[in-house]
């Protein structure tokens, strides 16, 4: 039996890790030993990620680099809000470091990133911890299907 290629619009299992500029790990599906689920072309990936995993098949791995718009994007100064001291108590303080999620009109929840705390104001960033970074990505395809 052939092995299926990753093509348009497979479905694809695989284990990732995200490795910043400095060789640090960001992230890895291998610590919690679960694997990410892909359909290409579902618009989850940029495109240019998904060029990357293009041809690769279950049992092969690949290491690859993107640019900060093939991977979170630039930060965007639309996500950056100042909230009101006040907004915030003992279970969720306001330090710089800290990512606290925010819960939305729709009901859903974004973490945001405390940046800076001045007097009553507290700065919090909502563009992804890893915007603005060039990355390097470890994947090790699982299953692939379709």
């Amino acid at each position: 039996m052939s092995q299926a290629v990753i093509g348009e619009n497979s479905q694809v299992i695989f284990h990732f890790s995200i490795k910043l500029e400095d060789g640090s790990a960001a992230d890895s599906t291998k610590v919690h030993n679960k694997p990410a689920k892909l359909t290409m072309g579902d618009g989850s990936l940029t495109a240019n990620f998904e060029k990357c995993l293009l041809g690769l098949t279950a049992g092969e791995s690949k290491t690859f680099e993107l640019e900060p718009e093939d991977a979170f994007g630039q930060p965007n100064p639309d996500n950056i809000y100042y909230v009101d001291r006040s907004k915030f108590g003992p279970e969720t303080p306001a330090q710089v470091g800290a990512i606290i999620a925010f819960t939305q009109p729709d009901g859903t929840e974004l973490p945001g990133l405390v940046r800076e705390v001045q007097g009553e104001s507290v700065t919090i960033d909502f563009n992804h911890p890893l915007s603005g970074q060039r990355l390097t990505f470890e994947v090790d395809i699982i299953e692939v299907e379709g």
